[in-house]
């Protein structure tokens, strides 16, 4: 993995990041109006609120693109080492848990 130009995927990270939220966006209304009304009517308020939070999450994870952008751009300062370690993280761990809350809400009916 060290062979490999970590700044070289900086900018397909933060594209795809963007595309992915486009994505998400344009099937979120089918989520608020039909999956949510669900969930509240059988009590869900956890599975709800996990949907909020990854929202929320997203929203931080936009805010983080630019600084990350920057902070990846060739030449890399050594003086940047701790902040590209730490949005680095940020993001993995904000698409991680992403990705589990919507893994968690897809399949909902085949937990109950």
């Amino acid at each position: 993995m060290r062979a490999v130009s970590a700044p070289a995927y900086v900018s397909a990270i933060v594209v795809l990041y963007v595309a992915t939220a486009i994505l998400g966006g344009w099937i979120y209304p089918e989520y608020r109006l039909g999956v949510r009304v669900v969930l509240e009517q059988l009590d869900l308020w956890k599975a709800n609120g996990s949907f909020e939070l990854k929202e929320r999450f997203v929203a931080v994870g936009f805010g983080m693109l630019p600084a990350y952008w920057y902070f990846w751009r060739q030449p890399l300062a050594a003086s940047y080492s701790r902040g590209r370690a730490v949005l680095t993280a940020g993001l993995a761990f904000i698409v991680s848990c992403c990705f589990l809350f919507g893994h968690i809400l897809n399949n909902i009916q085949g937990f109950g």
